[in-house]
């Protein structure tokens, strides 16, 4: 006799960064941003009437996407939210990449990209990073049934040019291509201005990271009207009312403290290049990321070691054990202080060797 063990969907999960439980550790291993958020979203939550979580949320969440909007220039009908990048972009793949062709992404990427096309049962082939850790636009082509890249990518923190994002849409002008911009904001070029000129391009970006909103769970897409409408079937045809009040103001509020926005990026900025250079001085290769982290290597260093070692001193970075990357440390860039204690533990483990 069969049990439902027998029908139960079998996929291999994305495994999160560690939320370390030790008050004082030094967080660097998920990307958060380490400044709080806007003062505008402070008052607005310290204003926001309880007495409403009675009530659902607004499902089409329309002073958000309203302001997303504005923000850039855009029809509210090209604008899709949902709870984080991760839930929009979960969606899409359920929306688009259905139809049984491969779709292509990098083989050095997000690491949820396979995870959703194994759950949805999406054939995808894994298109080699250069030797450079670049992608090559022109292998992204072929009878695919989409594309879907991070920019600037993820752990590399290396941005393609908008050019190159032009040249995947030309290659590819019947298939949908999604550009997942989490990091753009800390030096990559956005592809939301060639929304005009591609209705094959989906551009997905989240409040996670450069609006330090990774706690309320606030993403966006931004694409062709009649895009959006498919997303919103298949989100309608699943949970109606994703965002809740509290992410629906914020997220509103945050939008309206553009110079505390600026100011955030770049302190951010800032101390990433200033620790790129202090990590190139004690011999790591750092590349050139246009994110809020750094991808990096030592010569005489193995990445795991050095990952178990900095997380005995309760400083966590983030460690991967994929092909290619396994000796390779993805580093967050923290307030000045943090990187100091992060540079600091390094020198003694180093001068320890």
């Amino acid at each position: 006799m069969s049990s439902w063990r027998d029908y139960a969907k079998k996929v291999v999960p994305y495994v999160p960064g560690e939320q370390p439980a030790m008050k004082f550790a030094v967080k660097l291993n998920t990307n958060e941003n380490p400044y709080p958020p806007a003062p505008r979203v402070s008052k607005a939550l310290e204003q926001f009437p309880a007495e409403s979580l009675r009530l659902y949320p607004d499902p089409e969440a329309r002073g958000l996407v309203r302001a997303i909007a504005a923000r850039y220039g855009v029809e509210s009908g090209q604008v899709f939210v949902g709870v984080g990048s991760d839930d929009v972009l979960a969606t899409a793949f359920l929306t688009f990449f259905t139809g049984g062709k491969k779709i292509l992404f990098p083989d050095v990427t997000y690491s949820f990209y396979p995870v959703w096309a194994d759950c949805y049962g999406i054939p995808y082939e894994k298109v080699p990073l250069d030797a450079e850790w670049k992608i090559d636009p022109a292998q992204y082509t072929g009878d695919i049934g989409g594309i879907i890249f991070a920019n600037p990518n993820a752990p590399t923190g290396i941005a393609l040019p908008l050019d190159g994002v032009r040249e995947i849409l030309e290659r590819n002008r019947e298939v949908l291509v999604i550009v997942d911009e989490a990091y753009v904001d800390f030096g990559g070029e956005s592809a939301v201005s060639l929304l005009d000129e591609y209705d094959n391009l989906l551009v997905v970006q989240t409040f996670s990271k450069s609006r330090s909103l990774a706690g309320l769970r606030i993403g966006y897409a931004l694409g062709s009207e009649e895009m959006i409408r498919a997303l919103m079937n298949v989100r309608c045809s699943i949970n109606s009312y994703t965002m809740s009040r509290p992410a629906i103001e914020a997220g509103t509020a945050a939008l309206e403290d553009e110079e505390y926005f600026n100011m955030t990026l770049d302190a951010i900025v800032d101390t990433r290049e200033e620790t790129k250079e202090a990590l190139t001085e004690m011999g790591f290769t750092c590349l050139d990321s246009q994110a809020n982290f750094l991808f990096v290597t030592h010569p005489d260093a193995q990445a795991e070691a050095l990952y178990r070692e900095l997380k005995d001193r309760e400083v966590f970075v983030r460690y991967f054990a994929q092909p290619r990357i396994d000796n390779w440390l993805r580093i967050t860039v923290g307030t000045p202080r943090q990187m100091q204690i992060l540079l600091d533990a390094l020198r003694r483990i180093l001068h320890a060797r």
